[in-house]
């Protein structure tokens, strides 16, 4: 857990991996994905960034997410040994969220790998490592289910950092024939309250 959960302000400045957002009269610059930074408004529109701080001998480096979701899915690319902020951050400009979720579950190192910096060594290790991780919190709840396997929604939902209960909960009105992507956004909307 961050010291500095999220951070709520007023837009100051915009380049083309970061922000300055003005915090109670402090300026504060914080790293984002391409993705959230294309979901932020204007200089002077006020902005809320889910935040992870990473804390080095020689910097503090505040990174921020739209969603919940692209931060969890960062703190998880950090916990693979030789993934860095700067990595993670790369990943998620390249892909969302829920693509980079999806690839790790259902074991898609060719999609990671195709990611800059990225590589192929280093997206095996992303998929073997945090793969059997979500498998295994998965498996103390859902032995003997009935379901697709250890690739489905389920996973990729507990990838994004919903439990496995939130998962099902989520995926229990959808019909069982749309494809995977389909299900996670509609479950991701779901638990969202807006679908």
């Amino acid at each position: 857990m961050s010291l500095i959960a999220a951070v709520r302000g007023v837009l100051e400045q915009r380049s083309t991996d970061s922000v300055v957002v003005v915090v109670g009269g402090v300026s504060l610059r914080v790293y984002v994905p391409s993705s959230s930074l294309e979901s932020l408004g204007e200089v002077g529109d006020g902005v809320r960034l889910f935040t992870h701080l990473v804390v080095r001998e020689d910097a503090l480096s505040l990174y921020g997410f739209a969603t919940e979701e692209a931060r969890r899915v960062f703190e998880l690319l950090l916990s693979v040994s030789g993934v860095g902020p700067r990595i993670a951050l790369v990943v998620l400009s390249a892909m969302g969220p829920q693509e980079v979720a999806l690839a790790i579950a259902s074991g898609d190192a060719d999609a990671l790998g195709r990611v800059p910096g990225v590589g192929k060594k280093r997206a095996a290790r992303l998929v073997l490592e945090l793969r059997g991780r979500l498998e295994k919190e998965r498996g103390a709840v859902e032995v003997g289910a009935p379901g697709p396997g250890p690739v489905d929604a389920v996973t990729a939902l507990v990838a994004l950092g919903y439990t496995p209960s939130e998962a099902r909960q989520a995926m229990a009105g959808l019909e069982p024939g749309l494809p995977l992507e389909e299900r996670v956004r509609r479950a991701l909307q779901h638990l969202a309250g807006t679908g």
